[in-house]
């Protein structure tokens, strides 16, 4: 089955920005999304399917229902917003999934974002930066459609880079094919670890701070704050057992990476 959206309200916006948060490293755009999902508790419009996603399905109240992303409309002040979550994206494992079902799935999410008046979409993402996550506050990268796009999104406190790279899966497509059909885009990398399996809270937080700064949303960050710390305790915790390890260590013949 190739990727199929079921549409359960039509919407016809002017102008709309897709925010899209799905699984990656650190968890960040995901995290991040579904936070606001939780703030603004906006109206579900769709239902994502896609062959591209794992061969499996959940189970619920003794239920059997297929894996899907789901799609939510808001509207703040005079700008209309759709959120893309779920709990899944097409395999990044080339053994698993063909590039192919990468640009099958990108394409038509794309093709119907044009459909429906969407003018802009910004993906959320993870970029790996090892140890650095654990010795400070993570920063926010930035990589936009055009020079003017990454100027807007510096100016609301993201930060340029100009190294060449890679970015992967569904948050480089969507802003590559959108591109293509004169969509205006935006990768949001918030830095983390990628041995943060279970979610870089810090991580995503700076990324609602952007996103917050950018679009004036007003959100409550108490219960994020509570989980950012607790994850800055643990990244703490893992420093001073690093560190112990390299005073036991000897000093000659030392060569090894952390």
């Amino acid at each position: 089955m190739p990727t199929k959206i079921f549409v359960l309200k039509r919407i016809q916006a002017k102008g709309a920005t897709v925010i899209v948060g799905l699984p990656g490293i650190g968890l960040v755009g995901k995290i991040a999304v579904d936070y606001l999902l939780k703030q603004f508790k906006p109206e579900k419009i769709a239902d994502v399917y896609s062959d591209s996603f794992p061969p499996s399905v959940q189970t619920k109240n003794s239920k059997i229902l297929l894996i899907k992303n789901e799609l939510f409309y808001m509207k703040k002040g005079n700008k209309e917003f759709i959120l893309f979550s779920g709990p899944v994206q097409p395999s990044l494992d080339f053994k698993a999934g063909s590039s192919h079902e990468h640009y099958e799935f990108a394409e038509t999410m794309v093709n119907y974002f044009k459909s429906i008046g969407v003018s802009e979409i910004v993906t959320l993402a993870g970029v790996n930066v090892g140890q650095a996550r654990l010795n400070g506050k993570p920063e926010v990268i930035v990589a936009g459609s055009d020079d003017k796009m990454v100027k807007a999104w510096v100016t609301a406190g993201a930060k340029g880079d100009k190294k060449e790279g890679l970015i992967a899966g569904a948050a480089g497509l969507l802003v590559g094919l959108g591109r293509l059909r004169q969509i205006e885009g935006a990768c949001l990398m918030g830095e983390t670890n990628s041995q943060l399996i279970y979610g870089d809270h810090g991580s995503a937080k700076r990324v609602i701070e952007v996103l917050s700064k950018k679009y004036k949303f007003k959100i409550n960050m108490k219960s994020i704050d509570k989980e950012t710390k607790e994850i800055e305790n643990k990244f703490n915790e893992l420093n001073k057992q690093l560190e112990a390890i390299e005073e036991e260590a000897p000093s000659e013949g030392l060569n090894y990476v952390r």
